[in-house]
């Protein structure tokens, strides 16, 4: 399976569409116990040279909200249209980087992919973990619009923070078609941003103009290691 999914990787990586919008893939871990640290170290040696192009991989601690007692997360991304490895020589460090990872991984999870449709950059490094929902929704470009007057209307609030809504595209994670995320410095933080919106009435107007949503799942997730 992990092999398919590198494979898939790699021919979405050099689909030929526009520029500018973010692709990703992601597949889900249950990393053995005390394993990260092996996992993170398997990649140093390995790939630590391969430097993405125009995009990124990322390993991701999942918290509250896991399925499947799934642990980690392995997460590429780059913008449509180019080749993420381009330049590097995936095709021998890859296998490798697979065969390492068998000695730490107790069972791989869900892989799937997607797009990132509306995106404000992370500027504060203390928002280190990212709450995401995944979600049904009826009128994609409905909720989009509605998804940026909430960002823009409340930039004080989101000020620093990442805050992002995209597309499950290939194997909808328990049925969810899209997803959004915000950043934020742990449960905390992300409790009280979400008490002093929802004490607005603007707000509460901007949600219910997204449409018919059905949540299906939150979680939360952490960079460990970014390249």
């Amino acid at each position: 399976m992990k092999k398919a999914f590198f494979l898939m990787t790699c021919l979405l990586a050099t689909a030929s569409l526009s520029a500018q919008t973010m692709v990703f893939n992601v597949q889900e871990i249950k990393a053995k116990e005390f394993a990260q640290d092996k996992i993170e170290e398997a990649y140093e040696t390995c790939c630590a040279d391969m430097k993405p192009n125009k995009g990124g991989f990322s390993f991701q601690v999942i918290g509250k909200g896991g399925d499947n007692d799934m642990t980690h997360r392995l997460v590429w991304y780059w913008e449509i249209g180019e080749n993420l490895w381009e330049g590097t020589n995936v095709q021998e460090k890859a296998p490798l980087w697979w065969s390492q990872m068998d000695n730490y991984v107790e069972e791989y999870g869900e892989s799937y992919s997607g797009r990132v449709l509306s995106r404000q950059k992370s500027t504060n490094d203390d928002y280190e973990w990212t709450h995401i929902w995944d979600i049904k929704i009826d009128d994609p470009n409905q909720f989009k619009t509605a998804h940026d007057k909430i960002v823009k209307k409340f930039k004080e609030e989101f000020k620093g923070r990442w805050v992002a809504f995209g597309t499950y595209d290939i194997n909808y994670p328990n049925g969810a078609t899209h997803w959004v995320g915000v950043s934020g410095k742990g449960e905390h933080d992300h409790i009280m941003l979400y008490d002093k919106l929802q004490k607005q009435s603007e707000f509460i107007k901007l949600i219910k103009e997204r449409g018919k949503t059905i949540d299906v799942r939150d979680y939360m997730v952490k960079n460990i290691k970014a390249y």
